[in-house]
């Protein structure tokens, strides 16, 4: 199946398996050009872009030649689009023409997902999505004073599509895709229903598209185009991780978990390397190695907890604090990034703190860190894995080794720092049972990181960056090759007075356990914010969902299985399994948990009801009450600690699922 160019008397168009991908013609152009001046400021992570683009070009004649079509303006040719099986590429002739826009054809009525991890909307019609790594913001939401706040303060409150994981992926109704193969700042832009358009900082933009009969054939061939999904190691899905940063105190506490009976499968300590406190919260000290102040026995401690059937996970990221002993080893073996104008070491303000930049780009800077830090201070003492933080702060004046552009090496950053995790773990034969996970992400992360968790949600339930945002990134990005999503349960930023309440832990216990992995966090204010050992009440609850997460643990292995065999997502949207009711296909506050469970977690504050879609042509089984429901719309009781899920009648995992009702009695 390859990419075929029509040529009609109107112009042309570019055919992959019957479905049109691309039509030029003089009145409606595929392509125009121009020159960009860009402007970019960066604090700590959040990014002000705007272009000033002049020049314009918009060429509306053409011919084909033997390679291809050159697009003119006029006798002067100004871009060329060549073929290459599946994609082509598009370049301008004037390599000062560094910005593209391209229009993919559109169907009326045709819904489009993907750009990566999406926060706020699930489907992207009639909106822009800029791809571009970077802080999520918080609040995202321009009209809620939170927002207004954090924007005035750090230019920090984000909007609806800022996202750590960008993807210039997107795909459509028709079960078409189309992939931007690039590094650059670009541009997904759906705001016109007569056409799909991509814009592109570059003087060249390469394309791969897809086709298949069903949205599961779709997924599939783009999971296997970045990259297959290892499975999840067993003692990950077998119980709750249990996040704590208490220094040794977190190990008595711990106790506490499990004699309340929670189902424990490793205890994770952000602070194993020592914190630092700022005015945003508690923070970690940027220095990868275990704090002897903090856990000075720590390799001891880890031992112990694994005779116990329990691991030990950690933090690292890919910056080094100035005041830190590992900053002068990067200093003296060159691998940091440095400044434009001079040797110096290129220094970020991480809020309150400076730190150096690890130079992914050099070789032999990603062996010393991946083998000298991550391998020997952390997996030699017998660390099971760890949150492998940012990835998204690359500034855009650095200079780095490789002599790329860091415009260019910006979104790249996070799959390199993937790489570089990925290979500590090749180096000590513990990939498959060690566990990382990252939030940022962009084109092929799937391919090495093994996990995803959504990133900073606030402690609330608001729209655009609560709770209800972690069932949005894990189907979008479930879409376009990441296997395996879960979220900080309890959620992570408290600022301006903005405090977890028990109904938002309960709440977040019920999602949490339908993931592939469960892990609490006690958020960036610790000290001020309700934890799961906070009351017996919580205690409780958390550890009555850790049970119903380990209890489904032999369906989630099987989720996994099947994720490395044909890449669907143990997440997964309705529309997935039933593509032939359209009424699904903008569904982002449930899902299905494989094809056999319907879960539709409760992310309204105050709401003891919810209405369920229930998909396909047969009944699903209400696992807590065992009423059976038929398909279609209906409103469905959900007190807290009985969230709606469904169990579809006929699956051979009936039995199990029964057992569920026994394990919340118990």
């Amino acid at each position: 199946m390859k990419l075929r160019l029509e040529i009609s008397e109107m112009g042309f168009s570019l055919v992959l398996a019957g479905r049109t991908v691309l039509t030029h013609s003089p009145d409606c152009p595929a392509v125009t050009v121009a020159r960009g001046q860009p402007s970019v400021r960066m604090l700590r992570g959040n990014f002000d872009m705007t272009d000033a683009p002049h020049d314009t070009v918009i060429p509306r004649q053409w011919h084909a030649d033997d390679a291809g079509i050159v697009l003119r303006d006029g006798q002067a040719a100004i871009a060329r689009i060549d073929l290459d099986g599946t994609g082509f590429a598009l370049t301008a002739i004037d390599p000062r023409h560094d910005r593209l826009w391209v229009r993919f054809a559109a169907q009326p009525g045709e819904t489009v997902w993907g750009g990566g991890e999406q926060m706020s909307y699930f489907t992207l019609n009639g909106r822009r999505f800029p791809m571009w790594t970077s802080e999520p913001g918080v609040g995202r939401d321009k009209s809620t004073a939170l927002t207004q706040i954090m924007d005035a303060t750090g230019m920090a409150g984000g909007d609806y599509w800022n996202t750590n994981y960008p993807q210039p992926t997107f795909l459509t109704s028709r079960w078409l895709a189309v992939h931007c193969r690039t590094t650059c700042y670009s541009v997904l832009d759906f705001s016109n229903p007569a056409w799909h358009e991509v814009e592109i900082w570059e003087a060249i933009a390469r394309f791969d598209v897809f086709a298949a009969e069903d949205p599961q054939a779709l997924v599939g061939q783009i999971s296997a185009h970045f990259g297959r999904p290892r499975a999840l190691p067993d003692w990950a899905i077998g119980g709750a991780i249990v996040g704590l940063k208490e220094g040794e105190a977190s190990f008595d506490r711990l106790d506490r978990f499990l004699a309340a009976g929670t189902a424990v499968s490793a205890l994770w300590c952000e602070d194993w390397a020592g914190i630092r406190e700022t005015s945003f919260g508690r923070r970690l000290f940027w220095d990868w190695q275990y704090s002897r102040t903090r856990y000075p026995d720590l390799p001891n401690r880890i031992a112990h907890l694994k005779t116990r059937g329990i691991r030990f996970m950690a933090y690292a990221n890919p910056y080094l604090a100035v005041d830190g002993a590992l900053y002068g080893e990067a200093v003296a073996g060159g691998h940091l990034a440095l400044r434009r104008d001079s040797n110096v070491p290129y220094l970020v303000d991480f809020g309150e703190f400076d730190c150096g930049v690890i130079d992914f780009t050099r070789p032999e800077t990603c062996e010393w860190f991946a083998t000298r830090v991550l391998a020997q201070e952390m997996l030699d003492i017998g660390i099971a894995g760890w949150m492998a933080d940012f990835g998204e702060y690359l500034p855009t004046d650095v200079r780095l080794a490789s002599g790329i552009d860091a415009m260019a090496a910006h979104n790249l950053w996070p799959v390199l720092w993937a790489q570089v995790n990925d290979a500590a773990l090749a180096a000590r034969g513990q990939q498959g049972d060690a566990l990382f996970f990252m939030r940022a992400g962009f084109s092929g992360v799937s391919r090495y990181c093994p996990l995803l968790w959504a990133g900073d949600q606030s402690v609330d339930f608001t729209r655009h960056d609560g709770i209800g945002t972690v069932i949005t990134a894990s189907l979008s990005a479930g879409l376009v090759g990441n296997a395996y999503s879960h979220s900080d349960c309890g959620g992570y930023t408290s600022l301006h007075g903005n405090v977890r309440s028990v109904e938002l832990m309960q709440r977040w216990c019920e999602l949490a356990a339908f993931a592939p992995v469960m892990r609490s966090h006690e958020g960036n204010r610790p000290d001020d914010n309700l934890q799961y050992d906070s009351t017996p009440e919580l205690l409780d609850c958390f550890a009555r969902w850790s049970r119903v997460h380990a209890h489904l643990a032999p369906y989630v292995r099987l989720l996994c299985d099947e994720a490395v065999a044909t890449g669907l997502p143990v997440q997964r949207p309705l529309f997935l399994h039933y593509a032939d009711n359209p009424e699904l296909y903008p569904v982002q506050d449930q899902f299905l948990y494989g094809e056999d469970l319907l879960v539709a977690p409760v992310i309204e504050a105050g709401a003891v009801e919810r209405t369920v879609v229930i998909p396909g042509d047969g009944s699903w089984r209400h696992v807590w009450t065992g009423t059976d429901v038929m398909p279609g719309a209906h409103v469905i009781a959900a007190p807290i600690g009985l969230p709606p899920v469904f169990y579809r009648m006929g699956s051979q995992h009936a039995a199990l699922f029964e057992g569920l009702h026994e394990v919340m009695a118990g």
